[in-house]
């Protein structure tokens, strides 16, 4: 197994209903692959501060600022014990949320989103790419009724077009923005081709590849599974 210098971190961004979770599985399932290890995740976690927020979706939102420090102390816990580590090792880390869903959230509800960028930086990695789904709110709401889940309360048309307002004032270099109401195919693909034009994964391929052959990776007849079925044909010959 082969592994990134200095791991590879995504996360998917955006609103309830844009297809983060699609997305997620598909790129696990093009990552693995490549031969590389693949750690996907999400968040809020499964642990005891996580778990309060999740609960709170049908038992009464928690104040602000009880839900913020439960967003905090759940994603510190996040990235000692999993994120940090599988990094280390040069592993590829699809998290589903990340603390873009924290400023875009919790500043819907009236917190500074510089404030909550700048705690959350204090202590957890920036990724290497930001995958934002964006998505119309009414559309997002569509979606989350066709699975039959029902409605939290993080879920309101109103709430949702303020948290899209605020993740699409993020403009960061890391922060690419992918249409959430295209085909599912379409958008995979082209989340592939912009993690290959990126490092750590562009250096990576292009050890294998040379330059012209990273090139033709950008092939748009080429699907994502083909590109990562070549790059792993090159990683064997290499061994």
């Amino acid at each position: 197994m082969s592994s990134l210098p200095g791991g590879l971190l995504v996360a998917l961004e955006g609103i309830d209903g844009s297809g983060k979770t699609t997305q997620a599985e598909l790129l696990e399932r093009w990552a693995t692959a490549l031969g590389v290890e693949v750690v996907r995740t999400k968040e809020p976690t499964a642990g005891p501060w996580g778990m309060k927020v999740r609960n709170s979706k049908v038992t009464g939102r928690l104040s602000e600022v009880e839900e913020l420090d439960c967003f905090i102390n759940d994603r510190k816990e996040h990235v000692a014990g999993l994120i940090a580590p599988a990094l280390a090792r040069g592993a590829v880390v699809i998290v589903d949320r990340y603390y873009y869903s924290t400023v875009a959230y919790q500043g819907a509800r009236g917190m500074d989103p510089a404030e909550l960028l700048s705690r959350n930086r204090a202590f957890a990695p920036v990724p290497n790419l930001v995958v934002l789904l964006d998505i119309e709110p009414k559309a997002g709401l569509e979606r989350i009724h066709r699975r039959g889940l029902g409605q939290d309360t993080f879920e309101s048309l109103d709430a949702l077009t303020k948290s899209r307002a605020i993740f699409a004032s993020l403009k960061e270099p890391h922060v690419v923005r992918f249409d959430g109401a295209a085909p599912v195919e379409r958008v995979h693909e082209a989340i592939v081709a912009e993690l290959l034009r990126r490092e750590p994964l562009s250096s990576w391929a292009r050890a294998r590849l040379g330059a012209r052959g990273v090139e033709a990776l950008g092939d748009p007849s080429m699907s994502p599974m083909e590109k990562a079925e070549r790059l792993r044909g090159a990683r064997a010959q290499q061994t």
